[in-house]
């Protein structure tokens, strides 16, 4: 690329330095001469058309070190890669499945020159193997396009997501925006969304995902609530989301432990159980009903105080979060955190089994407040730090135009219940 305009810019240098006569005309014949150079096929910062190129994935059994013998690289370099460049590049980590490609010299040989192992649809490393070894990380371009995303729901979330072919990233990407204040698992018929966000292809056409919310709108219940990601701390980089008074939607706990479970037994103290003889046999916990091996995530930043198998409960994990509150997760499949881990909110801890005193899977969610266990649907959740007042007023000016966006995105036409013709919901 920098090769075209480097002759576009001599020509152009050139051709200003004669009169104007025939000017336009040899003009146009050098800029087609250019036209008509053979196209770079350039990846990764290299010119493919110079080398044999050998694509693949890695497989089982395969080793960074097997790979480069077969393809006649010295021992020295390869070990010298797996000494020196281990921070870059860990040989012992290349996964099964991941995409990797080779550049080897086109003689007969056909010696590797380059490997290249491609992290992530976006990310990847370069081993040069030519010369004195060395690896580095890089990069493909990325092309950001804006989208915005309504929907009306009919039974989840996620189906009125992916039923418009949208990826499932943005799903997962709303409910933690909204985690701590709507429950996912008691939504209602006909609430409503929308959501601003980026998706990222490369070259143009492939796609690689999607960026988190910039900005979206849920109608729970008839209540309205905005969202709008904003830095309030440009020295951690820590970007939160708040509603157009500016309030935090952040909570120190997450409202359930599972993303979308069910609610399917809540927490009373006078519940009265036939199998049983309708005796009182309180349930202290909060169940979430989800399929076997489903993601439990801690509700909270704190330290694993207990990580067991005990009689009723099951495998189980318990969470001191400070000197006030602590939570409990029952009947798990397994436990992924062990006693003494510090574990951050969202962080998964365990997956959802049948262990214990169970009829069916699901996670029991115990909330211990000053040592009594209390139900969690009822109390006043402490709020996390609040916009500073210095903030404010630039808060305001930025999400205006994009409040304005919001509210301007028409939902997809539905059939509403009692309504025979399609009609379009709008705000």
């Amino acid at each position: 690329m920098h090769r075209y305009w480097g002759i576009i810019l001599a020509l152009t240098i050139a051709v200003s330095c004669k009169d104007d006569n025939g000017q336009a005309k040899e003009l146009a014949q050098q800029v087609q001469q250019v036209n008509e150079l053979p196209k770079i096929n350039e990846q990764y910062g290299f010119n493919l058309d110079e080398f044999a190129v050998h694509l693949d994935t890695v497989r089982n059994g395969d080793s960074f070190g097997e790979l480069m013998q077969k393809n006649k690289v010295a021992y020295p370099k390869v070990a010298a890669i797996s000494e020196r460049y281990r921070d870059t590049f860990d040989v012992r980590k290349i996964r099964v499945g991941k995409p990797y490609v080779i550049l080897k010299s086109k003689d007969t040989v056909g010696q590797a020159q380059v490997f290249i192992y491609q992290n992530d649809p976006i990310n990847y490393t370069v081993v040069d193997l030519r010369d004195s070894a060395h690896a580095y990380r890089s990069k493909r371009k990325v092309k950001y396009v804006q989208r915005e995303v309504s929907g009306v729901i009919e039974t989840s979330l996620s189906e009125a997501i992916l039923d418009q072919g949208i990826d499932y990233n943005v799903t997962h990407n709303l409910a933690n925006v909204y985690a701590w204040t709507i429950d996912f698992s008691r939504l209602q018929k006909k609430d409503k969304f929308k959501v601003i966000y980026k998706e990222k292809y490369i070259n143009d056409t492939i796609y690689a995902g999607a960026e988190p919310v910039e900005a979206a709108y849920f109608e729970h219940n008839g209540k309205p609530i905005y969202a709008f990601a904003y830095e309030n701390d440009s020295l951690k980089n820590i970007v939160d989301y708040f509603d157009q008074d500016a309030n935090n939607l952040r909570r120190t706990f997450l409202r359930m432990p599972v993303e979308f479970g069910r609610l399917s037994s809540r927490y009373n103290l006078n519940r009265r159980i036939k199998y049983y003889g309708y005796k009182v046999r309180p349930h202290k916990g909060t169940d979430y009903a989800a399929p076997i091996g489903t993601p439990i995530m801690a509700t909270a930043d704190g330290t694993v105080i207990e990580s067991t198998r005990r009689g009723g409960n099951g495998k189980y994990v318990k969470i001191r979060h400070n000197g006030t509150f602590a939570t409990q997760y029952l009947h798990m499949k397994a436990q992924k955190v062990k006693k003494g881990q510090f574990v951050r909110q969202g962080d998964v801890i365990g997956w959802v089994g049948m262990t214990g005193n169970t009829g069916g899977p699901h996670v029991c969610y115990r909330f211990w407040k000053n040592g009594k266990q209390v139900d969690p649907l009822k109390e006043e959740l402490p709020q996390a730090e609040p916009l500073n007042d210095s903030l404010k007023p630039d808060y305001f000016a930025y999400i205006t135009p994009i409040k304005e966006q919001l509210d301007c995105i028409i939902y997809p036409k539905v059939l509403l219940e009692d309504e025979d013709d399609l009609i379009t919901l709008n705000q």
